[in-house]
């Protein structure tokens, strides 16, 4: 059973918020954290402030347009 992640991530360094979707949080996060995500590799350090499990791909993707 595939889980699904949205996830909000604050910047440390603009004080912006960045939200994402993925399979695997952790990979993800990591990816940010080391600056291979290129729509938040300028705005390190980040940290991860809250995500939500889903057990939907389409209901995922909604919550995070919302």
């Amino acid at each position: 059973m595939t889980s699904y992640f949205v996830y909000v991530l604050l910047s440390l360094k603009d004080y912006k918020f960045y939200v994402g979707y993925t399979e695997d949080i952790e990979k993800r996060i990591s990816d940010h954290n080391k600056g291979n995500v290129l729509s938040t590799k300028h705005r390190l350090p980040l940290i991860l402030v809250h995500y939500e499990y889903f057990i939907n791909k389409a209901d995922a993707k909604a919550r995070e347009v919302f």
